[in-house]
């Protein structure tokens, strides 16, 4: 999980036209793409404009040269969470419907519906889609770049300063918990080894977690007394210069805005 998190920041360093897009464009293609697929009414045309956006997020994901294993894995990781919501909606529908085909009865009188699985899917598609937007932005894009560019959209001073000192504090608790591990390891503990005592492993377990606490604290006031020697304070804010887009950037923004845009409209009114 811990590695994870850096490997996110090293693919971001890449070297791809969409690496080099300015953060602005990603952010507004990302945000458009979700939007477009949420509001969509809930149909069988849902299909086409999920094939629409599959396929812009396809060309994306080749010209960024992101390896697919890494998006896949990735998206993976992240399924379960939609399963489950997917899984409320097929056995606890919200809306009832006019009329349901018995699919399978279960027990305590929940029964699963035809008409509830195919909204299920519905909504699963678009949910990975939108993930994997969010995928390709994270892959592509830096940190740092993110934050700047949001600042550019408008975002309040106020978030983009709080939200960049989380995201560089993460890694700082990153690093010390793989120095924690490897101190563990070094010392040949592995919490998963069924020959040491039960209790023994929890109490170690305990204290690790424990000392993690007391290292976070630690930092954050070391952290917090560096901000304030560097005069931050309730008045600080993040400078950000401004960076016009360049013609090649408004081309792409534009094409990537017409098939998000275009798209759902067209297939909305072909239905």
């Amino acid at each position: 999980m811990i590695e994870e998190l850096f490997e996110i920041e090293r693919l971001a360093y890449g070297d791809s036209p969409v690496h080099r897009l300015d953060a602005r464009v990603k952010i507004v293609v990302t945000f458009a793409a979700i939007i477009a697929l949420v509001a969509y009414p809930i149909e069988a045309s849902v299909y086409l404009v999920a094939l629409v956006f599959a396929l812009l997020l396809g060309l994306l994901l080749a010209v960024s040269r992101v390896p697919l294993r890494t998006f896949s894995l990735r998206l993976l990781a992240i399924l379960p969470f939609g399963l489950s919501i997917l899984l409320f909606q097929v056995l606890f529908p919200p809306v009832a419907f006019a009329s349901t085909t018995v699919v399978l009865s279960l027990p305590f009188g929940i029964v699963v519906s035809e008409e509830a699985l195919e909204k299920a899917a519905m909504i699963g598609v678009r949910f990975v889609l939108c993930i994997g937007f969010v995928i390709l932005l994270s892959s592509t894009t830096k940190l740092q770049d993110l934050l700047t560019g949001a600042r550019r959209l408008g975002f309040p001073a106020e978030f983009t300063l709080i939200l960049g000192m989380m995201t560089r504090y993460l890694f700082v608790f990153g690093q010390m918990f793989l120095r924690v591990r490897n101190a563990l390891s070094t010392r040949c503990f592995d919490p998963f080894d069924r020959s040491l005592p039960y209790a023994y492993r929890i109490r170690q377990l305990g204290n690790t977690i424990g000392t993690m606490f007391i290292r976070s604290y630690e930092q954050g006031e070391r952290t917090y007394t560096a901000m304030l020697c560097r005069g931050y304070g309730k008045d600080a804010y993040l400078f950000v210069p401004k960076k016009p887009l360049t013609a090649p950037e408004w081309g792409t923004l534009a094409g990537c805005m017409l098939v998000v845009i275009g798209g759902p409209l067209a297939v909305f009114w072909l239905s």
